[in-house]
């Protein structure tokens, strides 16, 4: 199969070499872009499809007026119980019988933590890490930055990092800004903090890096298409329909990764996708994906690193 990347290539040394031997040159052609896609098209660790998992590690943190599935019609001055309770259940429940999930299954994922959260739940995110999972920062607590001066984004950022690295050990290598909302300033911030890679970009199946302050810097794609946030608490979809969601993209970029490499990246957040009905969905996903040959579940900061080592990593 012609990839459009390998076309383009094709099509400029066919133009160059036609007019000596059309047939050589087509057929010499064809056999150079088998070998350059059996290089370009594969991970650097053979994999054939990456699926990356992020849970995100939010409730406890969150501002008072925070959204919640309740009518926003309190009374101000007055604290909003249910509200409360709700985001709760994320730390109570959520993430605990996610990471026994995880453990069933043999996964490791991204947790992307608020330092406010990790502050408030410290025995927790402690025990995130020690599980064997990633802990990425996603600020100090729910602000949006983009509306932020350089100094007050580098101090929101590291106060973020240091939470979790005063915590749970782990020095944070990856980033994840509010609702993807990065300012102008984000990336340049987080190469000088230390950062590899950020993951609020949609713009691609597959990472790819980019330059911060003249260096290579990853980014690592999210996606909303198989979010919980979006999808069940934002559309209000069953968890039928959040399992025919994830299985369309998964089969899609399956079928599409024997000729290109390719991502999958899936979001869940601690109040919502660690309620039992979608544990149990995930767990068919996964049972269904590790059906699939080739295919691989990895932290961020492993796909990161895999792609700074790779000489044939996209570059923009």
């Amino acid at each position: 199969m012609t990839t459009r990347r390998n076309f383009i290539k094709m099509a400029g040394l066919t133009g160059a070499a036609v007019m000596a031997n059309p047939v050589d040159t087509f057929s010499n052609s064809i056999k150079q872009e088998k070998m350059d896609a059996d290089i370009q098209n594969k991970w650097l660790d053979g994999s054939r499809l990456v699926v990356s998992v992020s849970m995100q590690f939010e409730a406890g943190g969150q501002p008072e007026n925070a959204e919640s599935p309740f009518p926003q019609n309190m009374q101000k001055g007055y604290r909003d119980f249910p509200a409360e309770t709700w985001y709760e259940y994320g730390y109570k429940e959520g993430i605990p019988r996610m990471l026994d999930n995880w453990d069933k299954y043999g996964i490791k994922v991204t947790s992307h933590m608020v330092g406010s959260a990790v502050l408030k739940n410290p025995a927790l995110a402690k025990e995130i890490v020690q599980r064997g999972h990633e802990a990425a920062a996603h600020g100090m607590n729910w602000s949006s930055e983009y509306a932020m001066s350089y100094d007050e984004e580098k101090k929101f950022i590291k106060d973020g990092v240091d939470a979790i690295k005063n915590v749970t050990g782990f020095t944070a290598v990856g980033y994840n800004a509010n609702w993807l909302r990065r300012g102008e300033n984000t990336i340049k911030i987080l190469q000088e903090l230390g950062f590899i890679y950020h993951i609020d970009d949609l713009s691609r199946d597959e990472p790819f890096i980019i330059q911060a302050n003249k260096k290579d810097f990853v980014v690592v794609p999210y996606t909303i298409r198989c979010n919980d946030i979006v999808l069940i608490e934002g559309k209000n979809f069953s968890s039928d329909q959040f399992f025919n969601q994830v299985k369309a993209e998964f089969d899609q970029l399956y079928a599409e990764s024997e000729f290109k490499r390719r991502q999958m990246s899936i979001s869940f957040h601690d109040r919502i996708g660690g309620t039992p009905q979608m544990v149990k969905t995930v767990s068919e996903l996964i049972i269904y994906m590790k059906k699939h040959k080739g295919v691989t579940f990895k932290r961020k900061d492993e796909i990161a690193k895999m792609t700074l080592e790779d000489k044939t990593s996209i570059r923009e």
